[in-house]
């Protein structure tokens, strides 16, 4: 949007391609609305309106199915939304008026654009990934009006936490709108998550009130203490769902953005009823106009993305697709830091190790191989190679491996240790959702056990994750896809923290800290292994043992740390 050189009239402008009509619909203080036939240029339409401070607007658009001009649309590149969204029926009924149900769009002038520094976040780093909402609405020392918010992460308490555990980068779970999958509301279940975002700029109000600045403060007050900011982002698919989901912006301005088959259905390599389409030209426009919008106007230090995949489908994976080079071409975004989950639910879709080499990967093969070494089913020669930063995967010298035992997505750590089967009933799915066959046991020293996963996981080579609460022993009482779960289940008890154990994951990560060259990927480690006797390792010992010794060599000292699985027990000396 622009406004004339004259100061009277703001342009707006809005891709639909195939759309016979357009019209600008601004809305006043009283909720009317008023509707200016668009003009086309090419395939955009643009139209000129008064300026109004925080003006509020949508878009209608009339043609061939899907279009229907009773419903109104979200602009794709919205920065600010008036209120969030809330699923309707009536969002998805052909004919049926959406004014009074879709968040308006709100011009607000940018922030001044900020000079992005460095980012705080290093390879090799910890990466602590939370839910804002989930994190911070029990928090006790928290004043109450800001419980649930991005701001609450700028509050001292919260910073105390984060540097007693040597956090390098909080890593936000979405916090841009995003809208409630249809079944959710009539259980009386709301998305907890965020990953079925609308448009991917506006932050939802709910969790950033005060918009950019609230995001930007936070993020300043958070890199002042030395930590980074990873904005976990949703580019795979919108919440416009299925052929029977709601319309509510690309599928209603331009259906263009959604992959289809040559029969014209829509694709779901998301299992979300959705996929965008990589391959189209003005799809990772957007996508690169959002991080470009993230970085400079809030400084941020990377990105997450979500399935990942799908940003190299076309529809197939490419590993040279285009959007990687744009990012890497790009001065905003070339030194980010960027980190796939490497896989969808589509053909060929699981690419671990096959995204850029300046890009980091989340390793499930890491969370698994070490889980089962710990359960009993799993070899030494699986722990070392994880340990060594996966070089099976990413190879010798670099490793780019993000190592984790528990993410959102999942058991929480205390779990993996207590559980053997899921138990997510209370998600109205019939205990059908989340994953059937996680590496997880009923452990008869579920303490020791959690305090093993979490000494290996900081012991090892290339980055490393821990989800929020895992170091305070948080449970979800068996749900391994708490997603629906806004409420005790998902959110993290302050009162019940388990002091010994965040006590124990503060001397892991100050070892971690002092021992820099253990998860330093730049260089290549000599490592020797041996038995926990102090024998080398024979060649069935990979098989077999129920331990092993890792030795790392740095200049004339040497690390030795013992992994002995009867024991239940990770040795540092």
């Amino acid at each position: 949007m622009l406004a004339s050189p004259d100061g009277t009239t703001r342009r707006f402008s809005v891709r639909a391609p195939d759309a016979a009509s357009v019209w600008l619909c601004p809305f006043d203080d009283a909720d009317r609305e008023t509707r200016v036939a668009m003009d086309r240029d090419g395939e955009t339409w643009v139209a000129h309106a008064p300026i109004v401070r925080h003006q509020r607007y949508g878009f209608r658009a009339a043609g061939p199915p899907p279009f229907d001009p009773a419903k109104l649309l979200v602009d794709p590149y919205a920065t600010h939304l008036d209120r969030p969204f809330e699923y309707d029926a009536r969002l998805a009924m052909f004919g049926a008026d959406t004014a009074a149900l879709v968040p308006k769009a709100v011009v607000v002038d940018p922030l001044p654009p900020v000079v992005p520094a460095p980012p705080v976040f290093r390879a090799g780093g910890l990466i602590y990934e939370l839910n804002v909402r989930g994190f911070t609405n029990l928090h006790l020392d928290l004043p109450p009006a800001i419980r649930g918010t991005v701001s609450a992460l700028a509050h001292p308490a919260v910073i105390e936490h984060l540097r007693t555990i040597c956090v390098d980068a909080v890593e936000l779970m979405p916090i841009v709108a995003w809208i409630d999958e249809r079944h959710l509301p009539p259980l009386g279940l709301r998305n907890a998550w965020g990953y079925n975002p609308v448009v991917p700029m506006a932050l939802d109000p709910r969790l950033c009130p005060g918009g950019m600045a609230e995001l930007r403060d936070t993020v300043a007050t958070l890199r002042g203490a030395g930590i980074g900011v990873i904005l976990d982002l949703v580019f795979n698919h919108t919440g416009e769902s299925d052929a029977e989901g709601p319309t509510l912006s690309l599928r209603g301005l331009d259906d263009r953005h959604y992959a289809r088959a040559p029969d014209g259905a829509l694709i779901n390599d998301t299992g979300t009823g959705n996929t965008l389409d990589f391959g189209y030209p003005p799809t990772r426009d957007l996508v690169l106009a959002t991080l470009r919008h993230f970085v400079g106007q809030a400084g941020v230090d990377g990105f997450r993305f979500d399935l990942a995949t799908v940003l190299a489908r076309s529809p197939g994976f490419a590993p040279d697709a285009p959007i990687f080079a744009a990012i890497a071409a790009d001065p905003l975004l070339a030194d980010r830091i960027m980190i796939a989950e490497p896989w969808d639910i589509g053909p060929g879709g699981y690419r671990l190790g096959q995204f850029p080499a300046s890009w980091l990967e989340w390793n499930d093969r890491y969370r698994d191989d070490v889980r089962r070494f710990w359960r009993g089913d799993g070899s030494v020669g699986a722990l070392a190679t994880r340990l060594a930063g996966s070089t099976d995967i990413f190879g010798d010298e670099r490793t780019r491996s993000v190592n984790f035992m528990a993410s959102h997505d999942g058991f929480t750590l205390a779990d993996t240790v207590r559980y053997a089967t899921r138990h997510n009933e209370a998600n109205g799915e019939s205990n059908r959702d989340g994953h059937a066959h996680e590496v997880s046991w009923i452990s008869a020293t579920p303490g020791a056990d959690v305090r093993a996963l979490l000494a290996t996981l900081f012991a090892s080579r290339g980055t490393i994750m821990i989800a929020a609460g895992d170091e305070m022993g948080r449970t979800q009482h068996g749900n391994n896809n708490a997603y629906a779960q806004d409420n005790a289940t998902s959110w993290i008890d302050w009162g019940a923290i388990d002091h010994d154990l965040v006590g124990h994951v503060a001397h892991l990560a100050q070892w971690r800290r002092a021992h820099h060259d253990i998860p330093d990927v730049r260089v290549r480690h000599d490592i020797r292994w041996s038995t926990n006797d102090g024998q080398p390792m024979a060649e069935q010992d990979w098989s077999r043992a129920d331990g092993v010794v890792m030795r790392v060599a740095a200049g004339e000292a040497e690390d030795a740390i013992s992994f002995d699985r009867p024991a239940r027990r990770v040795t540092f000396s």
